[in-house]
């Protein structure tokens, strides 16, 4: 399902012309946005040729070889290892150029005409050498288009650094040790080239012999030129000063509970924004907010703005113009339907949906029918097994319960790792979270063990976040292992007979990915595509949950309310996916763990 902006008014008709969009407006503007990328090509491409021209003893036109034949061999030779240091830059450098990176674009018009005067002084690949200065002349007359700023890094990307690029000198040493078969003495073994690769990567003679004097000076600075940026590239990134993750300040957090305390009945995810592990944009006037982080290169925020909706497009104006700067992907995850349409209006973004949320209203809810029939059983069988539950606020429990509680959470994660960004506060018992409420779960002590139970008899917590002052949204759901199947619908059942007296009118559980497609699957008449489309998402729950949570939160016959995926392109959906899924902690690779 996509979402359509709604219609604009006609300047042909109205005083005042009709509002640009963001594009339009903004202080960056990309009008030519191939630029980018046609540069970003054309640079790796010369460093490819560079790398092949270095590398390679045969990668040279046979007429110019001659006339390199009267230069000085050590000059040649040390124009030989200078290629193979400018082709491997620009090889690192052609990504960054592609997302407008004002560093990158610093040192490729740096190295550009470094390159091109080699190539010339070696009279090799001089066709490389016309292209570098070719694309040199190119790169300072669209200077303006590479405006992007550098991405907040960690040190720990020096040692991924170190990994990658070192990885990638060992392979291209290799390489080098072997395409002058006939310029060695003897037969080198395998594992004398890779000594003598690994020797000349920190400076060292191998145990490998060349009969030209020559070859031996090319091969042994090239190991060391690969070496050498080995090491300025992970030593500029370890000694480069580190930047703070993205927090929530004291004085932002204030800012978004007024905006909550007045408009935070809109959105069920409202509170959220409260997470202290995201960062916030305001819009000029102060009246809304966006919450949001940033993941492999993706600017993510997560429902709909806070605050007035005639504040909206200001926010997101923000939002769009911070991401235009640092070249970052905006996207936005479990909107609404009414945020969705503000952000395509405003942005000119695209929406589809993402799946749908399981809102109950208290005051339809009931266990009797046939359709609570499975519920109503489940929940009769755990009360007859000594269980029973307690809902408060978390206002209500003293210091050592929230403890309490809050240990059992943690011991029942089952992995080191809290998940959540979308739907998760990521802390429980906090003093600012007062409206919070918390549902236990109980175990009475056995009379076959002749009452005689654990000193803690707590089995489940659920725990709940304001949606304005009449309504809750899950945020928490956890239980020990060793308790009785279907303690959470006990758990859900007494939060929903409680809410009326705690005035709860809604109650937000889980959300369900995907629930549209997995109920108009298994329909009768469902075509192969949605067929194949729902087998695909059913073998994917058995390692996300999509299809549990799903058949879980329809056990409670809820309204379902759509949620939508925004974004610029389909093109930036994997990349979406993925800054997603490690925004959700899902996927963790080079993240480390926060102290």
């Amino acid at each position: 399902m996509s979402i359509s902006a709604p219609p604009r008014p006609d300047p042909a008709t109205s005083r005042s012309p009709a509002p640009r969009t963001l594009r339009d407006r903004a202080t960056t503007p990309a009008p030519r946005p191939r630029v980018p990328t046609l540069a970003a090509y054309a640079c790796l491409l010369i460093g490819l040729i560079d790398l092949a021209a270095a590398v390679f003893p045969g990668f040279r036109h046979n007429r110019m070889r001659l006339l390199a034949g009267h230069l000085p061999g050590a000059t040649t030779t040390a124009a030989a290892v200078g290629s193979l240091m400018v082709g491997v830059l620009l090889v690192l450098l052609a990504h960054a150029l592609r997302r407008r990176k004002r560093r990158a674009w610093r040192a490729v018009v740096v190295l550009l005409p470094v390159g091109g005067l080699l190539h010339l002084l070696r009279w090799h690949t001089t066709a490389a050498g016309v292209l570098s200065f070719a694309l040199f002349l190119v790169m300072l007359r669209y200077r303006g288009e590479f405006y992007a700023r550098s991405d907040p890094r960690t040190r720990w990307r020096a040692l991924l650094n170190l990994v990658g690029v070192g990885g990638v000198s060992l392979l291209l040493g290799l390489l080098i040790t072997s395409v002058h078969p006939g310029s060695e003495a003897g037969s080198p073994s395998p594992q004398e080239r890779l000594r003598h690769t690994v020797y000349g990567l920190v400076g060292f003679e191998g145990p490998v012999r060349y009969t030209s004097e020559r070859v031996g000076d090319l091969v042994g600075y090239s190991l060391g030129a690969l070496g050498l940026i080995t090491l300025l590239t992970t030593s500029y990134l370890f000694l480069r000063p580190e930047k703070p993750w993205a927090e929530l300040h004291p004085g932002d957090e204030e800012r978004v509970r007024e905006l909550l305390e007045r408009h935070g009945a809109r959105d069920s995810l409202g509170y959220f924004a409260l997470r202290r592990d995201k960062s916030v944009l305001f819009s000029p006037t102060g009246k809304a907010a966006i919450a949001y982080r940033v993941e492999s290169g993706v600017m993510l925020a997560s429902g709909d703005p806070i605050g007035d909706v005639e504040a909206w497009p200001g926010a997101i104006k923000a939002f769009m113009e911070e991401a235009a700067k640092h070249a970052w992907v905006p996207a936005v995850v479990g909107c609404g339907e009414t945020g969705g349409e503000v952000w395509i209006r405003e942005a000119g973004l695209d929406a589809l949906e993402l799946g749908d949320e399981a809102v109950v209203h208290t005051d339809r809810f009931s266990l009797g029918g046939r359709a609570m029939r499975n519920v109503r059983q489940m929940v009769k069988r755990v009360e007859r097994n000594g269980y029973s539950c307690k809902v408060r606020r978390v206002s209500d429990l003293d210091e050592a319960e929230r403890a309490r509680i809050a240990d059992a959470a943690a011991r029942w994660r089952g992995t080191d790792i809290e998940r959540g960004f979308s739907t998760a506060l990521g802390r429980f018992g906090d003093p600012d979270d007062t409206g919070c409420v918390v549902v236990t779960a109980h175990q009475a002590p056995d009379p076959a063990a002749g009452g005689a139970g654990d000193a803690d008899d707590l089995r489940a917590v659920l725990h709940f976040v304001p949606w304005g002052p009449e309504g809750i949204s899950l945020e928490l759901m956890r239980r020990d292992r060793a308790a009785d199947p279907g303690l959470n619908e006990l758990l859900i059942v007494a939060v929903l007979q409680a809410a009326p007296a705690l005035g709860i009118r809604r109650v937000s559980l889980n959300f369900a990915m995907f629930r549209a497609a997995l109920a108009r699957g298994e329909r009768l008449g469902a075509g192969p595509v949605l067929r194949a489309w729902r087998w695909l998402l059913v073998w994917l729950s058995r390692w996300f949950q999509i299809e549990s949570l799903y058949k879980f939160n329809a056990k409670f016959q809820p309204e379902w309310v759509p949620r939508f995926l925004v974004f610029p392109h389909h093109r930036d959906l994997p990349r979406i996916g993925l800054a997603v899924m490690q925004a959700e902690a899902f996927v963790t690779l080079g993240r480390p763990k926060r102290r």
